[in-house]
């Protein structure tokens, strides 16, 4: 569970395009036999709503032999109707602060997630992999990206692909479609990827020692800012069809990036958006991130983005030596 958004922890790791997991709907039919004989059944719709309010009425026919022999029998009605109302009107005024509760459950989320973080990164530098995590609002271009990076590199450089999403295979599919290996991540309600999910997605996954391992985290620039997945680096992409002061509005994600892909550079013409303003933004956060402008689709600055994969991937393989 999330301790900043309340989504849920859970994911399905799908293969080759499937889709997450259904739940099944149990439904249960109990049969209970009381002590007189009679019988009643209930049935728990583990839709996980219980509601155990139960009214017993219990009727026992009792028959007395006297003395001498005549018999006569009479009936009880027990009608257990039972209501528990102990009139204590409790004021619990323990001191507990709500938020100090909520911060104590967030850091242990963040504390195991940053535990299994640090054992996905030693798994990473053990193989020589360089593992990047995209990151963007929706509709940045992150698939996009990936798909010309895949079909452009592929027969230099070895790609695979995690690739994170709430629902359906689509993007996954047309990873593949482009060239390289990717396993689906289905988050169901979750709005980020988190460590164990991209454990979980490498053990399909099984990229080649000295490949480059690219995550593709679910749309949104709050949450997945917090979750290290152990990856070397967070890429941010920044469409030119968003606002300026998008670093601005999500500081943490922009300041926990170190490259800003400012895609879709071949609408500026169509679309009034202040470049030099948005590098501006993003060094306010971030002086040390670097910045591409690129557009995926016409393939305009490219070049800088792989060569900046390139040298990243060099130094991921030669820390090892």
């Amino acid at each position: 569970m999330c301790g900043h958004c309340g989504c849920g922890g859970e994911a399905t790791v799908s293969l080759v395009g499937g889709e997450a997991d259904k739940r099944a709907n149990h439904h249960h039919e109990h049969e209970h036999v009381h002590p007189d004989g009679t019988r009643h059944s209930h049935s728990h719709d583990h839709g996980h709503e219980h509601d155990h309010a139960h009214d017993h009425d219990h009727h026992h026919e009792h028959e007395h032999v006297h003395g001498n022999g005549t018999g006569h029998s009479h009936s009880h009605d027990h009608g257990h109707d039972h209501h528990h109302d102990h009139g204590h009107d409790h004021d619990h005024d323990h001191g507990h602060s709500h938020g100090e509760t909520l911060v104590k459950l967030e850091t242990r989320i963040l504390a195991k997630n940053d535990a299994l973080a640090a054992k996905n990164r030693a798994w990473f530098a053990g193989r020589e992999i360089l593992a990047l995590n995209l990151v963007s609002s929706p509709g940045a271009g992150k698939t996009t990206l990936l798909e010309r990076t895949i079909r452009d590199l592929k027969s230099e450089l070895p790609l695979f692909v995690l690739e994170g999403d709430q629902a359906t295979a689509n993007d996954g599919e047309r990873i593949r479609a482009a060239g390289a290996p990717a396993v689906q991540i289905n988050t169901g309600t979750g709005c980020h990827l988190e460590a164990d999910m991209v454990a979980r997605g490498l053990m399909e996954l099984k990229p080649a020692a000295g490949s480059v391992v690219m995550i593709e985290n679910v749309g949104n620039l709050v949450c997945p800012a917090m979750f290290d997945l152990g990856e070397r680096a967070k890429v941010v992409v920044f469409s030119v069809t968003e606002g300026e002061d998008k670093p601005l509005k999500y500081p943490h994600m922009f300041g926990a990036a170190e490259i800003m892909i400012l895609n879709k550079i071949d609408l500026l013409p169509h679309v009034d958006f202040d470049v030099e303003a948005a590098v501006a933004n993003a060094r306010a956060v971030n002086l040390d991130i670097i910045v591409l402008r690129v557009s995926a689709r016409s393939g305009e600055g490219l070049d800088a983005w792989y060569d900046w994969l390139r040298g990243e991937r060099a130094t991921a393989r030669a820390a090892m030596v």
